[in-house]
């Protein structure tokens, strides 16, 4: 029975069309925490509660796919988008909006299939660990924490809705895939503003500690599988490339054009999350942790963008103003200033930090390769 139980596992995975056919039945949701790169449209409800608009709403943002703005930040589909796509089940909503309101948990109903807690600007840690420190802009621009913690305060509060008992809570949530992160980006981007690359460096080992314990906790409520992406390259980065003008011929690599220092603290984070990821199995062998490659596939198409189907000028950000790589702080992408390339399928940045729906895509599909690795070796006697 071993080995035909075996057998049909494999070929299950290999006669599958695309990578994630084979575990989407497995799935009936997904619960997403993290920033800009996760946010379905919850960072426009925050910006409605101070009653500002929220560029991110004004076109050209969704118009490569949805055909309006629909609060994310891109020009299409997200990394989840595509995800969410491939396992079939439908695109996840934000939690905080539309309505723009604070959720009760008698909308649990609208969440059974899944919810996304990500704010962008969200940072791992709180806002006091910034402002303790006399960093600008802690954590955004406005009087918000929607930290790491906040998220996982979210997702507590809804959990009554969806499953009361605690063995309730281990079926639903044992059928749900969870997504912690990326964190770490704002962290580290925000940090650059006042702190040198060798201070911001000393911070990882909290901001790793924040994931692992948000992990931890999610695996309390009954969550077997979790997803924990790593952070981008932050010196190919357009924004951080602008906030150091000054950087030497010495501090890039001449390669690529992207700062040396701020990637290989990114390699650090990554390198610190995997182990801490790595003890969390050793502790909880029923939860299947999955790391999530978000430096490689960036790095990728920063290297060889025309094998990847991107133009050379591959640091150029394609919606936004005047300055190097068209990106421009003060002119946004949807301001009347800005300029949108005629074709954002040939770039890797849409509007800064933020991907393209195609660089999305190429990025999802190497988590999905990871979901199914982590499947395969769930099967009978693996």
């Amino acid at each position: 029975m071993r080995v035909v139980a075996l057998a049909i596992c494999a070929l299950v995975l290999l006669s599958s069309p695309e990578p994630a056919t084979s575990v989407h039945r497995r799935y009936h949701s997904i619960f997403s925490f993290g920033d800009s790169f996760a946010d379905t449209g919850n960072n426009p409800a925050v910006f409605a509660w101070y009653s500002v608009f929220d560029h991110v709403m004004r076109p050209p943002y969704g118009s490569t796919f949805f055909g309006r703005p629909t609060g994310r930040n891109a020009d299409g589909r997200l990394i989840l988008d595509f995800i969410a796509e491939s396992l079939e089940l439908p695109y996840v909503p934000p939690y905080l909006g539309p309505p723009f309101a604070s959720p009760s948990p008698a909308d649990g109903g609208r969440f059974r299939q899944g919810a996304s807690f990500a704010v962008g600007a969200a940072t791992a840690l709180d806002v006091e660990f910034f402002r303790e420190r006399d960093i600008p802009g802690a954590p955004s621009k406005f009087p918000f924490n929607s930290s790491l913690g906040v998220q996982l305060e979210w997702f507590e509060s809804l959990k009554p809705s969806l499953c009361r008992t605690t063995q309730e809570c281990r079926e639903f949530f044992g059928g749900s895939l969870f997504f912690v992160g990326e964190f770490g980006v704002n962290d580290y981007h925000v940090s650059f503003q006042r702190k040198s690359v060798r201070e911001v460096r000393s911070y990882v080992p909290r901001v790793v500690g924040k994931i692992s314990m948000a992990v931890e906790r999610l695996i309390n409520h009954g969550a077997t599988t979790l997803v924990v992406p790593g952070v981008i390259p932050s010196g190919c980065s357009p924004p951080v490339l602008a906030m150091f003008p000054d950087a030497g011929p010495a501090e890039y690599d001449s390669r690529t054009g992207c700062l040396r220092a701020q990637n290989e603290l990114g390699r650090h984070h990554n390198a610190l999350l995997q182990a801490s990821m790595a003890k969390l199995r050793a502790k909880h062998p029923h939860a299947r942790i999955i790391c999530a490659d978000f430096f490689s596939p960036v790095m990728e198409i920063v290297a060889s963008p025309r094998k990847f189907g991107f133009r050379d000028d591959v640091l150029t950000v394609c919606c936004g103003g005047p300055g190097r790589n068209n990106y421009n702080g003060s002119v946004l992408c949807g301001d009347p200033l800005a300029t949108t390339c005629g074709d954002p399928s040939g770039s890797l940045y849409w509007d800064g930090v933020h991907f393209t729906e195609a660089a999305n895509r190429h990025i999802a599909g190497g988590w999905l390769s990871s979901i199914q690795r982590s499947e395969a070796r769930a099967c009978p006697g693996n």
